[in-house]
């Protein structure tokens, strides 16, 4: 397994840094920790000690290191360094060659591709030194930056700042080894993807919609984008990050502004999957203001939505074209009946009660009949295994 080498900052996101040791212990990768002393007033080395089952390196000086020459040892038995938290100090240390400490000097003797998790004080994120420092690494290959989230930070400040999601930065750290692994199967393929759920307005503050979170969606454009595939991302609300290097992001809401934006482009496409969450129906008129309580009763009537997977299936040509069947009952029964009406070569088919959750399992049926089951796993990881399949059937 691969060697990963971790900087951890004293700002105050550092004791989220034992969850990302224990993730990455946990799925098998050699783990080893440098703190600097700023980052030991917030959190312990022997925490680190005890989640690394490695020595935390703190000290240049350390009078019981052993013969070797630690900061150039470490440097090169990392297949990739990741700081995290990276605070303002370290970023503007690493973009102006200083090296005082024992994570900058190994830093600065580092061959491999380094990661670096923001995390800091909304004033000195928005500080342009820093914009500038980030612009100047940003110019060598390797250093990668994983941005801050918008979130409550420790000055009491709801702002951009705080450490990216500890689950976030673990999946790109395996994103990195998996895309160093893994032949790009789809390089040069067009693929259309939709993605989240629709909404279908009743008046200007209500609507129907459903509690699709968009995340199997969202996966499979990373993935695909990882595999080579230039993505094309049309996606109902949600509350995720656009996935970077996509070849274009359409944002839409109801029905209607999917099914257009998919007909739109779906002709020059390789590949197709709809994984949106789409409203079967929508009200039949959409009241210009509020409605007010005024009745005991309010009686809605609905008109069918355009079936954006049965269009695209009518459509298709040269493409293949993989949809979902989220179900709460007779699930493989219903999947296979949408995968023969829709023209599909491929549907996945899983229960509707998983939309809210980071897991999934699945049952994936092609159009010969052939089955093929997953169990629970993260959505991350079940997208890649449907890309896989989508490129065995391509290669057919």
């Amino acid at each position: 397994m691969k060697n990963i080498l971790i900087g951890v900052c004293g700002g105050i996101a550092a004791y989220k840094s034992a969850n990302i040791i224990s993730k990455l212990k946990k799925k098998g990768y050699n783990v080893k920790v440098i703190m600097t002393k700023n980052a030991t007033e917030i959190i312990t080395p022997l925490t680190l000690e005890t989640l690394s089952r490695n020595k935390v390196f703190v000290d240049m000086w350390d009078k019981n290191r052993s013969f070797e020459v630690e900061h150039i040892s470490l440097a090169e038995w990392a297949d990739l360094c990741l700081i995290a938290p990276a605070t303002y100090n370290i970023v503007g240390k690493i973009a102006n060659g200083i090296a005082d400490d024992m994570l900058s000097t190994v830093i600065a003797a580092c061959n491999c591709d380094k990661f670096i998790a923001l995390a800091m004080n909304v004033n000195m994120y928005n500080n342009p030194i820093l914009k500038e420092n980030i612009e100047k690494l940003k110019k060598y290959n390797d250093y990668n930056f994983i941005d801050s989230d918008e979130g409550f930070l420790a000055c009491n400040a709801n702002a951009k700042g705080r450490l990216k999601d500890e689950d976030e930065i673990v999946n790109i750290v395996e994103n990195y080894f998996l895309n160093k692994k893994i032949k790009k199967l789809l390089k040069g393929k067009k693929l259309l993807l939709t993605a989240g759920r629709t909404e279908e307005p009743l008046d200007p503050v209500r609507y129907f919609s459903n509690n699709s979170s968009g995340k199997m969606g969202y996966s499979l454009a990373i993935q695909a984008i990882n595999l080579g595939a230039e993505v094309t991302l049309i996606s109902g609300p949600t509350s995720l990050d656009i996935p970077e290097e996509l070849a274009e992001f359409v944002q839409v809401k109801t029905a209607k502004e999917m099914c257009d934006e998919v007909l739109k482009r779906f002709d020059t496409m390789d590949i197709g999957i709809g994984c949106a969450a789409v409203a079967d129906y929508k009200p039949k008129v959409c009241a210009d203001q509020k409605i007010k309580k005024n009745t005991d009763e309010l009686v809605i009537t609905l008109d069918k939505n355009p079936d954006i997977l049965y269009n695209m299936g009518l459509k298709k040509e040269k493409q293949i074209l993989v949809g979902f069947a989220a179900e709460t009952e007779n699930i493989i029964e219903n999947a296979t009946k949408k995968l023969k009406k829709k023209n599909l070569d491929m549907i996945v088919a899983n229960n509707a009660h998983n939309m809210r959750s980071s897991n999934n399992a699945a049952t994936f049926i092609k159009k010969d009949g052939t089955m093929k089951e997953y169990t629970e796993k993260p959505k991350f990881d079940l997208a890649y295994d449907i890309l896989i399949e989508i490129s065995n059937i391509i290669s057919k």
